[in-house]
Order: structure tokens, then C-alpha cells, then sequence
């Protein structure tokens, strides 16, 4: 149905669709089914060099725009595969492109773009922070050439499946500066060091989706003084600037989400016939998809709005939070829209309803949660009395 697909970078979504193919419903169904990471798929995307689309070219990657970049997670999504494997690859990255020092760069930069290694762990939040970075109590300590970490952070994605980790530590106490979100400092992890030292421990936690989602222990674990991404105590700020662009990749896969449901669901309706006709000719099953068809393409603009401020280098904060926000409620009612359209049968692994539909209500709470993205419009956009 040619009308789902996007308008922008049609070769790029050409051979993401071609590669996408090498691994169909079944593939996706029998990982779900084993709770397996899909290392065969994340290594065709990365040897087909998709996951090093915003690396820079002087380091090896393609050097594309974040809108290329969200088209290839949208067609991932589109095609039924699963980009939350390895969409982190994309996105962390920014922040050593954007604040480390060359040094940093060409050490750790072509080796993510050739696949050597990965960059998919994401060290924040903690089991009493959430989504209070301020609250976070795992420590760096200096001592010497190396800061001593010790701490333990959760919902920490891909742990298991990346050789660093974007760790973000306190290394000043909260007591000695004004704001919670002062004093923290941003590292490069080599996991694999730390686990060889006997000093890291990552514990799988198993939810309703096959997200890879770990807890992560830190004892007396030692980072190299020279794997400070930025200054010391600036780490948050660091963390901030590349939460658009996170904001952003992860609403155009929900978008992907939408269209893999409304085509699923426009095939089913045409081609499944009760009393003698379709029932896609019952308007109580064509509105629900309809309505998530305008849903979508609204979403949509907003989410080609926002990678164009962000191209743009304008404030795109207000414009990417809201495409978020649209884009997983877009992929909600499409996915409400497919269980009700297929029936029972929405609720069988083998149609990939039901996985899809666990998968993709993850984005109604992460990243970041519709409700914070809407304190944020109250607070910073409208003005309005910050919530307590």
C-alpha cells in the first residue's frame, strides 16, 4: 500500500525494506517466543552501515541528517522488525560526537561505524530516581588517573549486547551544590573491561516485551580519567542536548508502528468475509482504522516538523517532545485499532498483533512518559505554574 509509506529518501527506504525482508514474521516471532536478542539482524543493519548514519564521514560513517536517520527506524518499525534492538547505536553516540574531544572521537567513533563496537547502554536512571536525574546517587570518585564508580542503575536497555556504555554519575555530593542536577558527569564505560575486573554485574529484567532490559551493579569499578565525555559536573546538560534528537528517532519509529498496524489491519478487513461479505464493509470496523490512518499522518508532519527545526539547529525541544507524544499515541490507536479489526485472532502469535501491540506501548511511558511531556508543554510552552 504504497500510500503508507514516506515521501523522503525513497532509496534509503528501498534497501531498508529489502534488508528488512531477510528477516520476517517468523524471525521476529521465534526471538519474542525465546527472549533472544536478534544479533543477526542488528549485524546486518550494522554491516550495511545504517547504524553509523549520523557518525560523521571523517569517522567512517555516513554522515546523514537525523531525518535520514528516522526514515530508516521507520521503515525498520513499518516492516514488522523491532529497531529498539539497536536504535540506541544511533542516538547515544551524540554525545561524545557533540562534547568529546577529538582524542575521544577518533578512538571510539570509526570502530561504532564499522560494527567493531557498540554503543547501545544508556547509564541513568536509578531504582529511586526514575525520571529525577537530580536524585541519582551512583558515585564517581577521582582518585588518581581513574574515577571509582559505585552505584546501580535499572532499566538500563542492551547492557548485555554493548561493549560501552554513556554512564552518568554524581561526582560532586548533592549537598555541596544548589541543584540536583549540578555535579553530575558523564563517562565512556568499557563494559567489557569491568566485567573481565569482576566488578560489574548486569542482572536481565524480564517484562511483558523483549527489550533486553537490564539493572546494572557498580562495585568499585574503574573508569580512566580520559573517558570524561566534556568537563566534569556538566554531564546532565550533556545528557539534555541529544534528548531532541532521541525524542525524535523514537517517535518515527512509532509511526512505523502506525502504518505496519493500519496495513495490517486494511488487509485483514478486506480479506476476511463473515455472512457472506468483508467485514472492511462494516463501517464499525473501517472508522477505527481510518481514524488511526489521520492520526498517523497528523503525528507525521509533526514528526518531519521537528527533525527539520532539529536540522535547522533551532530550539526544537517543544516541537520534538510533541512529536513524541503524537507519534505513540498514533501508534496506540492503530494498534488498538488492529487487535479489534482481527478479533481472536489478535490475541494469536502468529498473526504478530499481540507482539507488536506489547512492543509498541512501551513508548507511551519511554523514553519519557506522556505525562511528562505534557508538564513540559504546561511548564516551558503555555507558561502555565510548574506541577508539583
Amino acid at each position: 500500500m504504497t500510500q503508507l509509506q514516506g515521501g523522503d529518501y525513497p532509496d534509503i527506504r528501498e534497501e531498508i525494506i529489502k534488508l528488512c525482508q531477510q528477516f520476517p514474521d517468523e524471525y521476529w516471532r521465534q526471538i519474542d517466543r525465546d527472549r533472544a536478542y536478534p544479533r543477526d539482524f542488528v549485524g546486518a543493519l550494522s554491516g550495511a552501515g545504517y547504524l553509523a548514519a549520523l557518525i560523521p564521514e571523517e569517522y567512517g560513517g555516513s554522515g546523514l541528517p537525523l531525518s535520514a536517520a528516522a526514515a530508516i527506524l521507520e521503515e525498520v518499525q513499518r516492516a514488522g522488525c523491532n529497531g529498539s534492538a539497536c536504535h540506541a547505536q544511533m542516538y547515544i553516540m551524540s554525545a561524545l560526537l557533540r562534547h568529546g574531544n577529538e582524542e575521544q572521537k577518533r578512538k571510539y567513533l570509526p570502530r561504532l561505524a564499522s560494527g567493531e563496537l557498540r554503543l547501545q547502554a544508556f547509564g541513568v536512571t536509578e531504582p529511586s530516581s526514575g525520571t529525577d536525574t537530580g536524585a541519582l546517587k551512583t558515585t564517581a570518585v577521582r582518585n588518581g588517573e581513574c574515577y571509582i564508580v559505585n552505584g546501580q542503575k535499572i532499566w538500563t536497555s542492551r547492557a548485555e549486547h554493548s561493549d560501552l556504555m554513556l554512564l552518568l554519575a554524581r561526582t560532586t555530593t548533592r549537598e555541596q551544590v544548589k541543584r540536583g542536577i549540578d555535579g553530575l558527569s558523564l563517562f565512556l564505560l568499557d563494559m567489557n573491561v569491568a566485567r573481565a575486573a569482576g566488578c560489574l554485574t548486569i542482572s536481565p529484567i524480564r517484562t511483558m516485551m523483549n527489550h533486553s532490559t537490564t539493572e546494572v551493579f557498580f562495585d568499585n569499578v574503574e573508569i580512566p580519567a580520559e573517558n570524561l565525555i566534556g568537563e566534569e559536573g556538566k554531564g546532565f546538560h550533556y545528557v539534555l542536548s541529544g534528548m531532541n534528537a532521541e525524542r525524535i528517532l523514537i517517535a518515527a519509529e512509532c509511526i512505523g508502528d502506525a502504518k505496519w498496524f493500519i496495513e495490517r489491519s486494511r488487509r485483514y478487513a478486506n480479506e476476511r468475509h463473515l455472512f457472506g461479505r468483508a467485514i472492511g464493509q462494516n463501517q464499525g470496523v473501517q472508522f477505527p482504522i481510518a481514524k488511526a490512518y489521520a492520526q498517523m499522518r497528523a503525528a507525521e508532519l509533526m514528526v518531519h516538523k521537528a527533525a527539520e527545526m532539529f536540522e535547522a539547529e533551532e530550539a526544537s525541544g517543544e516541537q520534538a517532545n510533541i512529536a513524541k507524544m503524537l507519534a505513540a499515541d498514533a501508534s496506540w490507536v492503530a494498534a488498538e485499532a488492529a487487535v479489534q479489526t482481527h478479533g481472536g485472532f489478535g490475541f494469536a502469535e502468529e498473526y504478530d498483533i499481540e507482539r507488536k501491540f506489547r512492543e509498541t506501548r512501551l513508548y507511551q511511558v519511554a523514553p519519557i512518559s506522556t505525562n511528562m511531556i505534557l508538564s513540559y508543554i504546561s511548564e516551558h510552552v503555555l507558561g502555565l505554574p510548574r506541577s508539583y
